[in-house]
């Protein structure tokens, strides 16, 4: 034996006692008696393989793999991640028309003068929802909550200031500060069909929801059926791409051309956009960039296609430039673990 320890050890040195981390193997070989290093092929329970927060990227003895080390599902992270990045590649180019632009990275200002790898309200509600799944089983009111509290308070916000809140949210979360229910704050015009709920649906996929559930979950801030419907074919999207599969739809829109994409805020139009720009993409970086450089609404068009785009690419996928430029990471990592 080289005498070399796990790389982990200084992260996670906790090896007695009923809240031990490491596993037998571990814990043995990471041992000295008389100068020597034990070894032992006893595997006990490893708290390592269930809980992702204290999981290292990679687990190394004497130069070598771990062979019982598995890593934890990054598909969550690299959700709301895909979400968070897209969201920011977009914020300094909103509403901008086609063709006026280019982005091809990381970029500050803009549009909403704020500092590169800011996002904005598409990724705060998608913090704020799966925030409360995590502590309420998807309880409307625990949902509602966060979201009266990043409007108030800044709340799951990168840098304590919110910024281009779209216009039915707003009205939505004024009715529930007065008294209004979760289930009837939301509106139910045919105006009120903005993608401000499609935007911050996409952790349900990791829950159990019902086609049912989701809709209510919209309906917070976006009753009519349009913007339900619309949320319920995302999250079975989401799933599928989980179960590494496309419903015929999705594939159908291969044969789109770009011309025939809009990409403005109607709820049903972001849909088809980041469905087109990941069916039509082979990375998550060409999946948000294309998403973004359709122009108009290139935050939340690259949010939804991030979502996507994450999920089936995962963390690996995401440029490590673009998540170290990323603000406010913190939180994403609070809100999941």
């Amino acid at each position: 034996m080289s005498g070399k320890k796990p790389k982990w050890e200084k992260e996670i040195w906790t090896t007695q006692g009923p809240n031990a981390v490491a596993c037998e193997t571990c814990k043995f070989r990471a041992s000295v008696f008389n100068g020597m290093q034990k070894d032992s092929a006893n595997i006990g329970h490893c708290e390592i393989y269930e809980y992702p927060e204290i999981k290292p990227d990679d687990v190394y003895f004497d130069g070598a793999e771990c062979e019982f080390y598995e890593k934890a599902d990054d598909k969550p992270l690299a959700l709301i991640l895909g979400v968070a990045v897209g969201d920011a590649l977009g914020v300094p180019v909103e509403f901008k028309a086609r063709r006026t632009f280019l982005v091809t990275g990381m970029q500050g200002y803009g549009t909403h003068n704020q500092p590169a790898g800011t996002w904005s309200d598409d990724t705060s509600l998608t913090l704020a929802l799966a925030d409360s799944f995590l502590t309420d089983d998807v309880n409307l009111e625990g949902i509602a909550r966060r979201f009266t509290e990043w409007y108030d308070n800044a709340a799951y916000t990168p840098h304590g200031k919110v910024f281009d809140v779209g216009n039915a949210t707003a009205k939505a979360i004024e009715r529930l500060k007065k008294g209004v229910t979760p289930e009837q704050a939301g509106g139910a015009g045919e105006r009120d069909n903005g993608n401000g709920s499609l935007m911050r649906i996409a952790p349900l996929a990791f829950t159990d929801a019902t086609d049912d559930k989701v809709s209510k979950v919209s309906a917070i801030t976006h009753a009519h059926r349009t913007s339900t419907d619309a949320c319920i074919i995302f999250v079975e999207l989401m799933r599928d791409v989980m179960n590494g599969a496309l419903p015929s739809w999705a594939l159908q829109l291969k044969s789109a051309p770009e011309y025939e994409i809009r990409s403005g805020g109607f709820v049903r139009d972001t849909l088809k956009a980041a469905t087109w720009c990941f069916v039509n993409t082979n990375s998550y970086e060409d999946c948000v960039l294309t998403a973004v450089n359709l122009g108009d609404d290139t935050d939340t068009t690259a949010a939804v296609a991030g979502a996507l785009a994450g999920t089936a690419y995962g963390m690996d996928a995401i440029p490590r430039e673009w998540i170290d430029t990323l603000r406010g990471k913190e939180l994403i990592e609070q809100c999941l673990f």
